[in-house]
């Protein structure tokens, strides 16, 4: 699947545009980037979350750099046939890496049906 870096940025854009606003209000010192592909290593990763998640930061939580939400945008499109399929991935890799952000972690990701 073929899709420019452009047009990728408005996918992720649509799909946190998809998240409700109460749960965006709650993300805290976090950056969410686009990159085409993911460190050495796991050329499979469609995302990744880098940080403290929410239900770790403790009172000494302060000073510290943005957590990263990384998409990554060559593996996702390795993986779809269509712009249909992008779009869903997207969507389902940002969910994912925000629930990260949030604490939840993979197990239970999945079993939500959204690993």
């Amino acid at each position: 699947m073929e899709m420019n870096r452009e047009r990728f940025e408005e996918l992720v854009g649509d799909a946190l545009d998809e998240v409700p606003e109460e749960l965006l209000r709650l993300m805290s010192n976090v950056v969410i980037l686009v990159e085409d592909d993911p460190p050495r290593g796991d050329p499979h990763l469609l995302g990744l979350y880098e940080g403290h998640a929410l239900t770790s930061r403790g009172w000494d939580y302060s000073g510290v750099l943005p957590d990263r939400i990384f998409i990554y945008r060559r593996p996702i499109l390795r993986i779809c046939d269509s712009d249909e399929d992008v779009v869903d991935e997207v969507a389902v890799t940002v969910v994912h890496e925000i629930a990260h952000h949030f604490g939840i972690d993979d197990e239970r990701l999945h079993a939500l049906g959204w690993g």
